[in-house]
């Protein structure tokens, strides 16, 4: 153990955080639902997806033997949805290939749908204490202020120079401490606004706090022009104040959610009414746009209101593909599509 993993357990020990769900009965299970629920997102929007989803899949088998659906329900509003759906297929083989036992051997974790190298490291680390290394967004902020490395993370280079020097710092004792240790201190310490310098057990020995870069580091990705999509979100409203939802392909974009039916602009609402479901438009009322942004772009949403003829809309209801529901349905739906009808809900 050098001096810089000595550092941050001395700090963990007191101003480490002790008490989340997932460091309570620790199990190699509850550690993975928790590691995964982490990628990309914030403890503190966790912690109530993680509870929930804890009490209807307490354990493999129950994880494995659910349906799709009731998976991306508990999902639902948590963003990055192919973390559920490999989630849920990881769990089917680890009962079909691994005796229902989650893999304690590093490679073979690695081949689970849904899990990378750090990944796969934190879940044995934090759960067997096992010497694994990890190097997620915190771990690589900490790093990178801390060796003054410049340069994107994101660069296959600067990616391999923050692994050498994770590695470097990796204890071979008290592995799960210093694994969580690491990564609350990017977290609460050394954040990527306003770091707190002055609180860091590494501030004596951080070459980016010495060179006054710390506010530079890690260098941010190159800025490129983010593209704008436009759809209009159909918002169709039946006889008996039902609107139709259609369930998305299990790959892509809220893949596996239920969503309101999209159309570009340029593409007539009533003929496609007609044409896919047999329906005859009464009134279209445009909704006000607004933006949700991904990683890769942005999507600017038209909401449109659409009631339809009272006689045929029965016809439509497959309960598979498309399916009535009532404006505060339960089924699995994206963020803004939950927007839309809690905006339109109050409205009514």
């Amino acid at each position: 153990m050098n001096e810089f993993s000595s550092n941050i357990l001395t700090w963990y020990k007191k101003h480490g955080r002790h008490g989340l769900p997932w460091q309570q009965n620790k199990s190699l299970y509850r550690v993975w639902i928790s590691e995964i629920m982490l990628q990309q997102t914030q403890v503190a929007t966790v912690i109530p997806y993680y509870q929930t989803f804890m009490q209807s899949f307490p354990d493999l088998l129950s994880l494995a033997g659910a349906s799709e659906e009731a998976v991306m329900s508990h999902w639902a509003g948590l963003g990055y949805y192919s973390r559920a759906r490999n989630l849920h297929k990881a769990a089917k083989i680890i009962i079909d290939e691994h005796n229902g036992r989650f893999p304690e051997i590093y490679e073979t974790v690695l081949t689970l749908p849904g899990i990378g190298p750090s990944t796969a490291a934190a879940v044995l680390a934090q759960a067997l204490n096992q010497s694994h290394t990890i190097l997620d967004g915190n771990v690589k902020r900490v790093l990178a202020r801390y060796h003054a490395i410049e340069g994107w993370p994101g660069q296959r280079q600067i990616e391999q120079s923050l692994w050498q020097k994770a590695k470097s710092h990796t204890p071979d004792q008290q592995v799960a401490d210093y694994t969580q240790a690491i990564m609350d201190m990017g977290a609460t310490v050394c954040t990527r606004a306003k770091p707190k310098c002055e609180e860091c057990p590494l501030s004596g020995t951080c070459l980016a706090l010495e060179q006054g870069k710390v506010g530079e580091l890690p260098t941010k990705r190159p800025k490129k022009t983010i593209p704008v999509r436009q759809k209009r979100f159909l918002f169709i409203v039946s006889d008996k104040k039902r609107v139709l939802m259609e369930k998305r392909p299990s790959s892509g974009i809220w893949g596996g959610l239920w969503s309101l039916p999209e159309l570009a602009l340029d593409e007539d609402i009533k003929q496609m009414c007609q044409q896919q479901w047999g329906l005859s438009v009464e009134t279209v009322v445009n909704q006000p746009v607004f933006r949700h942004t991904f990683s890769h772009f942005h999507l600017d949403i038209t909401p449109c209101l659409i009631r339809v003829s009272p006689a045929i809309t029965q016809a439509v209801n497959d309960g598979t593909k498309f399916q009535w529901c009532d404006f505060d349905t339960q089924l699995a739906v994206s963020t803004p599509v939950r927007h839309i009808l809690n905006d339109l809900l109050k409205k009514r």
